[in-house]
């Protein structure tokens, strides 16, 4: 598959920071399109469509968008009330607000009812130095726990705006981590994206890492250090955490000596624990190497400190591969 893009396409800015382009605002620019479209789609959000980029929608369609303040138990139950009428509603909020203040909502006013909400869920992981009030750590953890609720990590600009049309096209509730602003670009723009379907982006036979959201490209980096050092590491990309991709997990993890995961997460709960039970319920016998978030709230600061500090970078990546062999 490709490696990580290095032109522009259009739409992009160019990136200041790690020579790769940018989008900005890339599920906003998307929903937007959809929009002109499809008029059964709605934008919502409680009280913060400037932070979860969904303003491009909001000032294409203002009649067709609705901010119910904040108030993110109202957020959801307004959608799925939309979405009983035959509309396809997108609410943004923070990942922390959709998912620990609101998750009762989520679970019997939308994926009960198989209804079709889309959440956008801004700040996942440690992608914002506030604190553990603000910090969407262990949202993976939690909604792949509600059953029926399609659940999308997007690693990049170029898979944000597939996913969120691919999202649309999807019958019943969905929730996604959204990265927000300046999005950097990675992957290749002929990259495809398909909900439950995982991607290798590099071959190699010596490590391999399973990695999910932005660690997708810390995880490129450091296969790209790595072979300078003799390394061959290959990368599996999974952007759907459920339905997850059982078959692509198991067949990449037994052609290589390590697995590494590489996640934007507590280590509990999320990827890395949905690699441990894919690789026991397939009979594969591989010790798992796991990269992310320890579990424990996170401090407040800089977010390439606390990321530095809590070992989700490229660097901590090596490190960890460094350790192995």
């Amino acid at each position: 598959m490709s490696a990580p893009a290095r032109t522009l396409a259009m739409g992009q800015d160019e990136a200041v920071d790690g020579g790769r382009p940018s989008t900005e605002a890339p599920f906003g620019r998307a929903l937007a399109k959809l929009g002109q479209t499809r008029p059964e789609i709605v934008g919502l959000t409680a009280d913060l469509g400037k932070y979860t980029d969904v303003h491009p929608f909001r000032d294409a369609f203002p009649d067709r968008f609705f901010n119910v303040g904040m108030a993110e138990q109202n957020l959801v139950a307004v959608a799925a009330g939309l979405a009983r009428t035959g509309l396809i509603p997108f609410a943004t909020t923070y990942g922390v607000f959709a998912t620990r203040r609101a998750f009762d909502f989520v679970a019997i006013a939308c994926a009960h009812s198989n209804l079709n909400v889309k959440i956008i869920a801004g700040l996942p992981g440690l992608t914002t130095g506030y604190g553990g009030t603000h910090q969407a750590i262990e949202d993976l953890a939690l909604m792949r726990m509600i059953p029926g609720l399609t659940i999308i990590d997007p690693c990049d600009a170029t898979e944000i705006e597939a996913a969120t049309a691919a999202i649309a096209d999807h019958q019943g509730p969905v929730y996604m981590r959204l990265l927000r602003g300046v999005v950097p670009v990675v992957l290749d723009p002929s990259y495809t994206f398909e909900i439950g379907k995982a991607v290798t982006l590099r071959d190699g036979k010596d490590v391999g890492i399973v990695s999910t959201g932005f660690m997708t490209e810390r995880a490129l980096d450091a296969a790209e250090i790595l072979a300078k050092q003799g390394v061959s590491v290959a990368v599996l990309h999974v952007p759907t955490i459920k339905p997850f991709d059982t078959d692509a997990v198991a067949s990449f993890c037994a052609g290589v000596d390590h697995v590494v995961t590489a996640e934007n997460h507590v280590v509990v709960g999320g990827l890395g624990s949905l690699v441990v039970e894919t690789l026991f319920d397939s009979g594969v016998g591989k010790k798992v190497t796991r990269v992310g978030l320890p579990d424990r709230y996170i401090e407040c600061g800089a977010v390439p400190t606390l990321q530095t500090r809590y070992g989700i970078t490229t660097e901590a990546i090596v490190g960890k591969i460094g350790d192995l062999q």
